[in-house]
């Protein structure tokens, strides 16, 4: 599993080697927008489950979470206006490889 804190930076990579769990922490406080974009190896080859803020999950535009490259990079961003509250996730490019 995999935490990453906004804090340190916007851009993060990660190259997934078993089932993970991505979560997100230190976002800017509400009334501030935060946006941190993943680049993520081999995301497909395994189960990856999105989280945030707790318990909460990220939201997904018609609530799906993309399908990532088994064997290739995908560039996935999230984006939050209310500290990390409420996370939108959407897909800035999949199969990169």
């Amino acid at each position: 599993n995999t935490s990453f804190d906004i804090s340190t930076g916007n851009v993060k990579t990660v190259t997934i080697g078993g089932d993970a769990e991505i979560a997100f922490g230190n976002w800017p406080a509400t009334g501030s927008a935060g946006t941190v974009t993943l680049i993520i190896t081999n995301g497909g080859a395994h189960t990856t489950t999105w989280q945030n803020h707790g318990s909460q999950s990220v939201k997904w535009p018609g609530d799906n979470a993309p399908a990532l490259t088994a064997s290739g990079v995908d560039i996935v961003t999230f984006t939050t206006i209310d500290a990390g509250v409420l996370t939108y996730g959407f897909v800035g490019g999949i199969n990169f490889s």
